[in-house]
């Protein structure tokens, strides 16, 4: 017996020990969004605008999740065990900085961007508010609505069994984000608050079918075309929606070519499709969507991960794997502390750049010991939590 576990445990410090780049690319992305949000309000001078980093950052966790997140699946062949693990991986901590978001309103007010009505909690309960054009308690929040459907979708491909066609399901979407940016608008074509109660009831009604196995199918077959339909017709950018599921799944296409399961070229016209996305697209109004910025930063987000997919046998990721393991908690906190830090601190835009670096390093260390301690109290339990009731149901 305690040889088995022996092993059992090698096996497992093995595949972390493997895993630990994509960590590593984690971490890489949190810290490039915590100075995106930073640098302005603290060291303005070291913000770079020939590349957008936040959004460099953004790209690298897409990559991570397209590459990592379908092979969950696979590796587990448990719909319902993923999905146990995916709520109690992300709702913790996501309901955590919610409440703390909450209880901090009477000093710091919740974005104007969010709707005051029911329509908001609704749209914050599935995590989906930027593909139902409501904003996020937290700026940062965004993403997730990208990354719930990019799960949605993922799941839906393995139950119909077409989750292996990565490299064309890539292209399509790299293609109909060039089309929809030249023929949709920014307005969404699904107004008002009904979408967002709608959205929650099949969201929460097909997540109980995914997780019991009753209905199974069908509830995979509307949950992911309601996530389609949202990101097209109700999103806030559609084409800018679609071009993210293209990167995403261009990171999956990563991972087959890589288990020899598919060819590596989709991957490279995907890339071409995103980058001419918003070149005549309607709403293209950004700084960082301007044809040498946004090529620059898709650029340095392919560089990164490439990199560290060519690196990752080697033992220099320590810190940055680190980093990538509480890298959800970095990327949920630091904005709102970053608003609690600038108001008790004052405006630091004019001051010395010493005092600046000074107030920057302090606010870093803050995050960072913020982070940690959600991470072990917050995430980590939950997470044995998750574990634990999805080898129960098995």
């Amino acid at each position: 017996m305690s040889i088995a576990r022996t092993s059992a445990r090698q096996s497992e410090s093995s595949a972390l020990s493997r895993l630990a780049w994509l960590d590593a690319l984690r971490g890489i992305g949190a810290v490039a969004v915590v100075a995106e949000h930073m640098l302005p309000w603290v060291i303005p001078s070291l913000r770079p605008y020939w590349f957008n980093l936040g959004m460099y950052g953004v790209l690298v966790f897409f990559l991570v999740s397209g590459y990592i997140i379908p092979t969950s699946l696979e590796r587990r062949g448990d719909v319902g065990g993923f999905w146990i693990g995916r709520v109690f991986r992300l709702y913790p901590l996501y309901l955590t900085v919610i409440a703390l978001v909450m209880a901090t309103s009477w000093w710091m007010p919740i974005r104007r961007e969010v709707p005051r009505n029911s329509s908001s909690i609704a749209a914050h309960a599935t995590m989906l508010q930027d593909v139902l054009g409501t904003g996020a308690a937290v700026d940062t929040m965004w993403t997730l609505a990208y990354e719930m459907v990019f799960y949605l979708l993922v799941t839906t491909l393995f139950v119909i069994g077409v989750h292996r066609r990565s490299g064309p399901i890539a292209i399509g979407f790299g293609a109909a984000a060039v089309v929809s940016g030249l023929l949709m608008a920014a307005a969404p074509i699904t107004p008002g608050p009904w979408p967002s109660w709608l959205a929650f009831a099949i969201f929460f009604a097909g997540l109980a079918c995914l997780i019991s196995g009753r209905f199974r199918t069908v509830a995979a077959y509307v949950m992911g075309a309601g996530a389609l339909a949202l990101l097209v017709l109700s999103s806030r950018v559609p084409w800018f929606g679609l071009a993210i599921l293209a990167v995403m799944f261009a990171g999956t296409a990563i991972q087959r070519w890589e288990r020899r399961e598919g060819p590596l070229w989709p991957v490279a016209v995907t890339a071409v499709l995103v980058a001419l996305a918003p070149a005549w697209a309607i709403h293209a109004g950004w700084w960082w969507v301007r044809p040498g910025v946004w090529i620059t930063t898709l650029v340095l987000a392919g560089a990164t991960f490439g990199l560290a997919m060519t690196l990752r046998n080697r033992e220099t990721f320590r810190f940055l794997a680190w980093l990538g393991m509480i890298s959800y908690s970095l990327y949920l906190l630091h904005h709102p502390l970053l608003r609690y830090f600038v108001s008790l601190t004052g405006d630091l835009r004019s001051s010395p750049l010493a005092i600046q670096a000074l107030m920057g390093t302090l606010f870093v260390g803050l995050v960072l010991v913020a982070s940690w301690l959600t991470y072990r109290f917050v995430e980590i339990p939950m997470q044995r939590l998750g574990r634990h009731l999805a080898t129960r149901r098995t």
